[in-house]
């Protein structure tokens, strides 16, 4: 239907290129839907011309700022404060409805039946599942429910500094309402919180549909590891290379018709990356950079802020083995 889209936003040029990967990630799975992104006066025009070609709408917008530095830092967050401009997205009123998704999100396959959902539809967040994670969501246009979250924002803030705060606590009765406003997980699988439950994983992970790469470092900010051509960083290194095949072969070109002879910022190159896609067949092997290990007390406190290493240190294999130390 031409009056529903989905929407993401993008506030600088990385998040530009999260949008442009997912963008192409619903053109790929043949969406009926319009697509719409939100930017900011910081996208560079050489970017904002290739969203122009992948997206049915872009639009320039202001960019909020919540200055909410005392609860963005206990999530040690701080560029978060900008994604308050994310509710612009319903000003859109020529849409009827939309669903609204993070430009860090990955389309696996197709997703249109997420419209037959009503506002407001999402599914919980890993961290807390009484509340829903805002990476995506359905929703309705509306310029009296934009005024209304301003106000909100106005008297209450945001519990954690960010825009989940604030939507989950004008949406207050997500949790226990309707249950039908819950999406099922496989609609914003977070790319780390697997980790804390691997045997869902392995039992439902096949039937992903939506990949949502959470946390500081995103797949525009990964890199190669020379020796083992392994990908730094803590996602799941199938969708890492999923999003990346999709960069290389349909965002690069783009740019770099755009860029001409000025060299643009890409942390991996192409070359690099398809060399690292030809071996993925053989082995995937990630590969962090080397870090001192943590005290007890450091692990404990990263365990209690959601932040364990469950790639390094925190692994399935690591816990069960200590585990196992214990039984015997």
């Amino acid at each position: 239907m031409t009056d529903q889209a989905f929407v993401t936003l993008a506030t600088n040029d990385s998040y530009a290129k999260g949008a442009m990967v997912l963008g192409q990630s619903l053109r790929r799975h043949k969406t009926s839907k319009k697509l719409a992104a939100l930017i900011g006066p910081q996208v560079s025009e050489p970017c904002q011309s290739v969203l122009r070609r992948i997206f049915d709408e872009v639009r320039l917008v202001d960019v909020l700022d919540s200055g909410d530095t005392a609860h963005l830092a206990l999530l040690k967050r701080p560029e978060l404060g900008v994604t308050f401009t994310k509710l612009h997205c319903w000003t859109l009123t020529h849409y009827s409805k939309c669903v609204f998704m993070d430009a860090d999100t990955l389309v696996l396959s197709n997703i249109d039946e997420l419209f037959d959902r009503e506002e407001l539809s999402a599914a919980p967040d890993p961290g807390w599942p009484d509340c829903f994670n805002s990476g995506v969501f359905v929703f309705r246009p509306s310029v009296e429910t934009h005024d209304k979250l301003l106000q909100y924002c106005t008297e209450h803030g945001s519990f954690d500094g960010g825009d989940q705060g604030v939507l989950n606590g004008f949406f207050s009765d997500w949790a226990t309402a309707d249950i039908s406003k819950h999406l099922p997980f496989i609609y914003n699988l977070s790319s780390i919180a697997i980790y804390t439950y691997l045997p869902a994983f392995k039992h439902y992970g096949g039937n992903a549909k939506v990949v949502h790469f959470l946390g500081k470092t995103k797949p525009w900010s990964y890199g190669l590891d020379a020796q083992t051509k392994g990908i730094f960083g803590s996602a799941h290194p199938s969708f890492l290379l999923d999003w990346w095949a999709l960069y290389s072969t349909s965002v690069v070109p783009m740019l770099q018709e755009q860029y001409g002879d000025q060299p643009f910022h890409s942390e991996c190159t192409l070359e690099a990356m398809e060399e690292t896609l030809a071996s993925v067949a053989a082995a995937v092997h990630l590969s962090p950079p080397a870090q001192p290990q943590p005290s007890s007390e450091e692990r404990k406190q990263k365990w209690e802020q959601g932040q364990a290493d469950y790639m390094g240190t925190d692994s399935f294999d690591n816990i069960k083995k200590k585990l196992d130390t214990f039984l015997k």
